[in-house]
């Protein structure tokens, strides 16, 4: 009985782990690491670097922009929240 309740625990947590992985996006900007969660559970851009990439090349990327990228952007201070506006207006 003991052995079947670890069993079934085990696999919760590794279900609940999963289940996190599929419904976060983890978005690194620059050394820090920032966690947005997802519209849809999916494994697509679940881990995303922003070293490198221009805000619009970032922006670009529907699933990130639709979850709220721009607003980590903002936060971040690597965008200004009117250019933000102004790239999202391309979007819309």
């Amino acid at each position: 009985m003991q052995r079947t309740l670890k069993k079934l625990v085990i696999w919760a947590v590794l279900l609940a782990c999963g289940y996190f992985v599929l419904s976060t996006h983890f978005i690194f900007i620059g050394k820090d690491l920032r966690l947005l969660k997802k519209s849809r559970l999916t494994l697509e851009y679940t881990i995303f670097s922003t070293q490198g990439k221009s805000i619009e090349s970032i922006l670009d990327v529907d699933d990130l922009r639709n979850d709220g990228i721009g607003r980590l952007l903002v936060e971040e201070r690597k965008i200004t929240e009117e250019r933000l506006h102004e790239i999202l207006d391309k979007y819309r």
